[in-house]
């Protein structure tokens, strides 16, 4: 039973950064790195609570946080693919207006303090989230898009070769806008699942680096989400960890609060070194083929 246990508290810590880093996966692949998917998480989480709130259902929580992450998909839509502003500006800017936002209505909504809350948490089944037994699915089914399907197949070529695509008859906008929109559904739903299946509460700040975390997975797992999966489940283990080391070493707790970050880079500097981003990822210039 202690075994079984250890093997949700594992899925459990790892299904929020795993779902941000498969949906920032499928946005990688078309040739955008979505640098606000912190910031997409962030309202994901807030949404959710104020949604479980409102209406006593964690599920109507799940799809407001959902709704906001679509919604900065829609932004990154507009300001990404078709105005064609540097994508590192745009997701630090959009990180900076999800937490004044968040912040500013979570401190307008429950207390200037900010006051403990507590959120309708999501049902279990044999003590695993249903969300977290729904990742493995989605997870074959993204891989399967991206690697069998023509969509997929359209997706890799403005990822690589975006006028090769627009020769081909593909329209690069709307694939990297369909792109965005599945990150923007993952990464809503990575931040909802954080507060009201994780948390079960809302706090400032609370995604704490998890989205930029995401980031780095989508290049250990070389564009591939089986293995970003795989990262992300390190990652997850390594934040179980700190929990139940905390209480029992002499060691300064800050220490155990890095280690998931310490992990993900370690891993980055190691593994990321052959790995192969596409062609033209980050790269506004190519947009025009």
């Amino acid at each position: 039973m202690a075994t079984w246990d250890s093997v949700a508290s594992l899925l459990r810590y790892s299904s929020p950064v795993a779902l941000a880093a498969v949906g920032e996966t499928v946005v990688e692949v078309s040739g955008i790195i979505n640098i606000g998917l912190e910031g997409m998480m962030l309202a994901g989480a807030y949404a959710a609570v104020v949604g479980s709130l409102q209406t006593g259902n964690p599920w109507i929580g799940v799809l407001y946080g959902v709704g906001a992450g679509i919604a900065f998909a829609l932004v990154n839509c507009l300001v990404l693919v078709y105005l064609r502003v540097d994508q590192v500006l745009a997701g630090t800017a959009m990180n900076l207006l999800s937490l004044g936002l968040t912040s500013t209505l979570f401190r307008a909504r429950f207390g200037q303090s900010g006051q403990l809350i507590s959120a309708p948490e999501i049902s279990r089944f044999a003590g695993v989230d249903v969300i977290i037994i729904g990742l493995a699915v989605l997870v074959l089914g993204l891989h399967f898009l991206i690697r069998r399907s023509g969509w997929g197949l359209a997706l890799r070529a403005c990822g690589e070769y975006p006028s090769a695509a627009r020769a081909s008859g593909y329209s690069v906008e709307m694939l990297r806008c369909s792109a965005l929109l599945i990150g923007g559904l993952f990464g809503g739903l990575a931040g909802a699942y954080l507060s009201i299946g994780i948390a079960g509460s809302f706090a400032e700040n609370m995604t704490s680096g998890r989205g930029f975390v995401a980031i780095a997975l989508v290049t250990f797992g070389r564009w591939r989400t089986p293995w970003v999966l795989a990262a992300a489940l390190l990652i997850g283990y390594a934040e179980s960890l700190q929990y139940s080391l905390q209480g029992t070493s002499s060691i300064p707790y800050q220490f155990f609060l890095a280690l998931p970050y310490l992990i993900a880079l370690a891993v980055l500097v190691f593994v990321g070194k052959g790995a192969i981003a596409p062609e033209s990822l980050g790269n506004t210039e190519l947009e025009v083929g």
